[in-house]
């Protein structure tokens, strides 16, 4: 809206960007009196932000006050400004301008999240747990909140885009990042190291946690995998009993760009003479892997 000649433009206090109230103010409170927020998925780094961070507090001071809440006698919660606070630390500071609020746990979740999701250097991960303890809360304020005598329930998906609604991140998004959190940590640090695709991470994530870590340490030393190997495996998850060497020989034919080579042919009515009814193409074929490999290791012993 455009303003006449003369008229002044309000500029928005710092409280007003916070959603404070009227009557809330900024206070000076001890650093030691502080503990941070329970299971607060963003991580505060060392790194080169921080000590940019770090030298405009010394010459500035923290500008923006801290959000907390109580949480006991003169004791209180971080909901907001954990980076400000680690940098105040740094620059040798005791107190920090803060605004106490109370604030229930799951209020405490969702702005906790929503001031911190806009950050552009997040990892996979932090948005992944940030996102999946927004859900929780919204889900359980959801389920909570009465129309009457009737409880009123909120959709899955409904949830998640309202989860993602304050970063821009569309509702699938949301869904397919809480996936992350059904990873391994290991295999979730590929994730954040980009060493696993992020799609295949998500595919991975409906995995057996037993598997995911075959997967890991496969990963590890082979490389990253595909979604076609990763769709194969899944495949033949419901087959029978996965065995690591099962999984590395699904892994292994499923190779990207992978060319067929010379072939030994033995029929399968042959071959099944040797095995249990039961036994499926995929099993037996591992069997025989493994049976190769212990007459390779004595071959390669019987050499001096």
């Amino acid at each position: 809206m455009k303003t006449r000649s003369g008229e002044k433009i309000k500029l928005a206090s710092i409280e007003e960007l916070l959603g404070v109230v009227n009557e809330e103010s900024a206070m000076d409170i001890e650093i030691a009196k502080i503990h941070s927020f329970k299971s607060h998925p963003f991580k505060v780094l060392d790194d080169e932000r921080m000590q940019e961070l770090v030298e405009s507090v010394k010459e500035h001071g923290i500008l923006t006050p801290v959000l907390l809440r109580p949480c006991g006698v003169d004791e209180y919660e971080m909901i907001s400004g954990h980076r400000r606070m680690h940098a105040a630390q740094l620059a040798g500071l005791t107190t920090v301008p803060s605004i106490i609020r109370e604030m229930d746990d799951d209020a405490a979740v969702v702005f906790m999240v929503d001031s911190n999701i806009q950050r552009e250097e997040l990892l996979p991960s932090e948005k992944a747990f940030a996102f999946k303890m927004k859900m929780d809360a919204m889900r359980h304020q959801g389920t909570c909140r009465h129309d009457g005598d009737k409880l009123e329930s909120v959709s899955e998906r409904k949830t998640a885009f309202v989860v993602g609604e304050s970063s821009g991140t569309s509702a699938r998004s949301v869904q397919r990042y809480i996936r992350l959190t059904e990873l391994i940590p290991e295999l979730l640090d590929f994730v954040d190291q980009k060493r696993l695709q992020f799609t295949v991470a998500v595919d991975i994530s409906y995995i057996d946690k037993e598997i995911q870590k075959w997967l890991y340490e496969y990963i590890r030393d082979n490389g990253s995998v595909r979604a076609n190997q990763i769709a194969a495996l899944r495949s033949e998850l419901g087959q029978g009993v996965m065995t690591q060497p099962k999984m590395i020989l699904i892994l292994n034919e499923n190779l990207p760009g992978k060319k067929p080579g010379s072939k030994i042919t033995l029929s399968e009515k042959k071959l099944r003479e040797y095995f249990p009814s039961g036994y499926t193409t995929t099993e037996m074929r591992s069997v025989i892997l493994e049976l190769l490999d212990n007459w390779k290791e004595c071959q390669n012993g019987g050499i001096e």
